[in-house]
């Protein structure tokens, strides 16, 4: 069974610590057809003013603002929070020397802010992790004042399908792909639009051009939606499949379907 969102093992295993992500990142970071980055791209969007206050959701080792330490507005506050105790630690260390900056462990169906407290929520490539979605979204929705937005990254159905096509025969979940996430790229409007009077959805335009099989494995093996794939195969019957087909196309395209939905707040 997929433990997408399966709390305990997030918490513990999967996120307890930025390893899983690092490896997974590490594949885009390396093979990304499109030369900006996906976080600078994100950064674009948020349009943050001076003086504002944001929350993100889900925050992760910090690396959104990590990566956009160079164009942080004047004055702004953010709240960095992150179910994961490990995640949040890594996130606090990262960034403790950037003023304005608070880190803490909470749960986004939850969220330990009164009403109308920000004016950005943030929610990067999280949502799809929470048990209960229409409590997280109506958690954004509370915490932001009137004409307050939310940013909440997601892919779409055909996201890194070649990857699952390459699982196929490995673990139980295969050939799934997105469709095993609850909050994507086409359904996100409607999701939202229960708390949000209005929404947008923004897609980044890139792919995948992977040359080395290495990454690819690392990146199958760390995936929360194939939790027994590590444990099933050798590894170097994996690698070998990956390698063979790489040989035979020059490398491996692998298709990006990634985007942000941005709602806002009557």
């Amino acid at each position: 069974m997929p433990r997408v969102t399966d709390q305990a093992y997030l918490q513990s295993e999967q996120y307890k610590t930025p390893a899983n992500l690092t490896r997974r990142a590490d594949l885009h970071r390396r093979f990304s057809t499109n030369p900006y980055p996906w976080l600078r791209w994100v950064f674009d969007q948020l349009a943050l003013r001076p003086g504002e206050r944001a929350l993100e959701a889900g925050c992760g080792p910090g690396w959104l603002w990590g990566e956009n330490a160079d164009r942080l507005p004047a004055g702004l506050r953010v709240a960095c929070g992150d179910f994961s105790m490990g995640m949040a630690r890594e996130a606090r260390g990262r960034l403790r020397d950037a003023p304005g900056f608070g880190a803490y462990n909470a749960d986004v169906q939850a969220l330990p802010f009164a009403e109308a407290t920000f004016e950005v929520a943030i929610a990067n490539h999280m949502l799809y992790h929470v048990p209960d979605l229409g409590r997280a979204v109506q958690e954004l929705a509370r915490v932001l004042r009137p004409g307050g937005r939310l940013y909440a990254a997601t892919n779409g159905p055909a996201h890194l399908r070649e990857l699952y096509e390459l699982a196929a025969g490995y673990a139980p979940w295969h050939g799934q792909g997105e469709a095993l996430f609850s909050f994507r790229l086409d359904n996100a409007a409607e999701v939202l639009a229960e708390q949000f009077g209005r929404v947008e959805v923004r897609h980044y335009a890139d792919a995948l051009w992977v040359t080395d099989a290495h990454p690819v494995v690392d990146y199958l093996t760390s995936m929360s939606s194939f939790p027994d794939l590590a444990a099933s195969i050798d590894p170097a019957e994996l690698l070998a499949a990956v390698q063979a087909r790489m040989d035979a196309e020059g490398g491996l395209r692998i298709t990006k379907e990634a985007g942000l939905a941005l709602a806002w707040k009557e």
